[in-house]
C-alpha cells in the first residue's frame, strides 16, 4: 500500500459483522467520528449518496471508493449489499429490521441483510426465531402446536422467495402469480364474524358497535391459511395485493403468506380449490381472474376438483347429511383479539395500523 493510500485511510473503520449490511456499518463508523452518514460519505467522495440506495447495488466505482477510505476490499463491500437481490424484489428491502432476534438484540447498533427481507422469520448468524418489533411473538399468537405443522411450510416458502428474489425461480405458477392469487378476496367485506369477536356485555357491545360492524376484507389467504384466520385480530387480517403484501406486510402476515405460497406450491389443486369452495360467487370471479395465467393443466384440475365438491354438497345437501369437503368453521372458544390501535384505510380495504406495518415506507405526507 502506497504513502497517499495509507494517508487516506480512516484511523478507525470497524470490521464487518456477519451478514451486516452496508448502511449499518456506515452507520456505525459515523457514530465513532460524531459524524452523520451522510458527511461520512462526502469525505469518502460520495456527497449527496443515499447507504440505502449503495446497498442496494452499488455503482460503477462506488466500492472502490469506500474501500480506498475504509481499507477493506472492493469485494468486502460488495458482500454488504444485497447484490443477490434482482432489480424486480429490491422495492421490499425494508430500510429498518422487520423482526429482532433475541441474540442481536444485545447489540442493537449492528443491522442483519435478511432481518431486511420479508422472508427473514430466522436469524442467519444465530439461527432464533426473529420477534416482531411490536407487539406478541408468533410462537405466543400460534401456539407451539400449531407451529410445528406451519415451520416446515414457512422454511422452503421462504426459500422459494428467496430464490425467486435472486432471479432463480422459474416454476409455474410463478411467485406473483400464487401471491396475487392468495391476496384476491374470495368474498364480500362484511363485519367480524361471531367466531371473531370478543366475548362482550351487551354495553360493552354498544361501545364496540363501530368495530362490530366495520366490513373486512376476505381475501383467499384465510382459507389457504386457516390457522392465520384464527388467531389474527380481525382488522389485521387484510394484507396488500400481491407482492406489495410482503413488502408493507407485518411479521404475522408475511408468515402467513409465505405458508400459503408453500402450499400453493406443493398442492396447487387442494389449496385453490379450497378458496374457491369458501368463496361466494363474486369472489370465485375475482379468484378465476387470477388463476388465468396459471398452467391450463392446473386450471383443469382445479375447476374439475371444484365442480366435484359442490356436487358433492348439492347431493349431500339432499341427503341431509354434511359432505365431506365441507368442514363447518369451528367458532373460538378464546375471546378475540380487539386492536385499539386506529383503523386506516387503504384502496378501499380496512387493515389494522400494527405497530411495524410497512418497515419499508417512510412517513405519510
Amino acid at each position: 500500500m502506497t504513502g497517499l493510500a495509507l494517508a487516506r485511510l480512516l484511523p478507525v473503520a470497524p470490521r464487518p459483522e456477519t451478514d451486516e449490511r452496508l448502511s449499518s456499518w456506515l452507520a456505525r463508523i459515523a457514530a465513532i467520528y460524531g459524524l452523520p452518514v451522510g458527511a461520512l460519505l462526502a469525505h469518502c467522495g460520495l456527497a449527496g449518496a443515499d447507504p440505502f440506495v449503495l446497498e442496494k447495488g452499488l455503482g460503477a466505482g462506488e466500492g472502490t471508493l469506500l474501500a480506498e477510505r475504509t481499507g477493506l476490499s472492493p469485494e468486502a463491500i460488495e458482500a454488504m449489499t444485497f447484490r443477490e437481490v434482482a432489480a424486480p424484489a429490491r422495492f421490499m428491502i425494508a430500510r429498518g429490521d422487520r423482526g429482532i432476534c433475541p441474540r442481536c438484540a444485545e447489540t442493537p447498533a449492528i443491522r442483519r441483510r435478511d432481518a431486511a427481507l420479508p422472508w427473514g422469520f430466522w436469524c442467519a448468524v444465530h439461527g432464533l426465531r426473529r420477534r416482531p418489533l411490536g407487539g406478541e411473538a408468533i410462537e405466543t399468537l400460534f401456539g407451539a402446536v400449531a407451529l410445528t405443522a406451519l415451520d416446515p411450510l414457512a422454511r422452503p416458502g421462504a426459500r422459494r422467495l428467496a430464490d425467486w428474489a435472486a432471479g432463480r425461480d422459474d416454476a409455474r405458477p410463478s411467485v406473483p402469480d400464487l401471491l396475487a392469487f392468495v391476496t384476491a378476496p374470495h368474498r364480500r367485506p362484511s363485519p367480524p364474524q361471531l367466531h371473531e369477536q370478543p366475548r362482550l356485555s351487551l354495553e360493552a357491545r354498544r361501545a364496540y358497535r363501530d368495530f362490530l360492524e366495520f366490513p373486512i376484507a376476505r381475501q383467499a389467504l384465510l382459507a389457504v391459511v386457516p390457522e392465520y384466520d384464527r388467531i389474527a385480530p380481525p382488522l389485521a387480517k387484510p394484507v396488500r395485493v400481491g407482492l406489495q403484501g410482503l413488502s408493507d406486510g407485518s411479521l404475522l402476515q408475511n408468515f402467513a403468506l409465505v405458508v400459503a405460497l408453500a402450499r400453493l406450491t406443493l398442492a396447487p389443486v387442494d389449496y385453490a380449490t379450497a378458496a374457491l369452495v369458501a368463496g361466494d360467487e363474486e369472489g370465485r370471479e375475482r379468484l378465476r381472474a387470477a388463476l388465468a395465467v396459471w398452467p391450463a393443466a392446473v386450471r383443469r384440475r382445479i375447476h374439475a376438483r371444484f365442480h366435484a365438491l359442490v356436487a358433492e354438497k348439492a347431493s349431500a345437501r339432499a341427503r341431509g347429511t354434511a359432505p365431506k369437503g365441507f368442514a363447518r368453521r369451528p367458532v373460538s372458544t378464546t375471546p378475540a383479539r380487539v386492536s385499539s390501535t386506529p383503523i386506516r384505510l387503504v384502496s378501499g380495504t380496512p387493515i389494522r395500523n400494527l405497530t411495524n406495518p410497512a418497515p419499508n415506507r417512510g412517513p405519510r405526507r
